[in-house]
């Protein structure tokens, strides 16, 4: 389908409609294995109208690479800012449909609850596969930050909505807010427990680099056609 024609049938009304309706399944409290043993990472990469998903899923403990698997799907939907997880969901679901070692938890690179209609990526994507999951986002959509008990809050019309995350010393923040079948508090923990020497955390940069290595595989192969 030419982009136009997709801009076309998709309606960004509905579509916004849609997510706040998502947002109201999504479960803010903790339904995790006391032990956590695997954390899995997820990326998207793009080129031109195709979507390269990526899911990297790592010990959580050692934070030891396990398994890797990607997944390239026809973009349905437009680049539409709001509405990336219509777009991200099918090639994301895809990858984590191949897992043989299913994670725990899933660290999305994205929004969860912290998003102008309460659900982003890594909320959509919760609910789609019914997997506790985790917004580590690079950048801020909604919400002032605000000091509460020392911690750095996310806040948007007085409701807590995620947590302004200072991973390294001297480094910007990342912005960790509920996926979907995790607490805030736990989500915290899990991101910051997962970082080694970036802001990010591991999960999601080896899911990125996976994610870009499949794009640069695509690139190279259509240069030869």
């Amino acid at each position: 389908m030419h982009p136009t024609a997709a801009v076309q049938k998709f309606s960004v009304s509905k579509a916004h409609k849609t997510q706040l309706l998502l947002s109201q399944k999504i479960i803010t409290e903790d339904q995790l294995p006391k032990k956590l043993t695997r954390v899995a990472g997820v990326d998207v990469a793009y080129v031109d109208e195709l979507a390269i998903g990526a899911v990297a899923v790592l010990d959580y403990e050692s934070l030891e690479l396990l398994e890797r698997q990607t997944a390239t799907c026809q973009a349905k939907f437009p680049y539409i800012p709001t509405l990336l997880s219509f777009r991200e969901i099918p090639t994301a679901v895809a990858c984590i449909k191949k897992l043989r070692r299913q994670p725990d938890v899933l660290l999305v690179d994205g929004q969860g609850a912290a998003h102008p209609y309460g659900c982003g990526f890594a909320s959509h994507l919760g609910l789609a596969i019914g997997k506790p999951t985790v917004g580590v986002a690079k950048s801020r959509l909604i919400g002032e930050p605000k000091i509460v008990a020392g911690q750095a809050l996310l806040v948007q019309n007085g409701r807590v909505i995620g947590e302004v995350v200072t991973t390294k010393e001297g480094v910007k923040p990342v912005y960790v807010s509920v996926g979907h079948l995790v607490s805030l508090g736990t989500a915290v923990k899990i991101a910051k427990h997962c970082v080694r020497n970036s802001r990010i955390p591991e999960p999601i940069l080896h899911a990125h680099k996976i994610a870009s290595e499949e794009k640069r595989k695509v690139q190279a192969e259509r240069k030869t056609l």
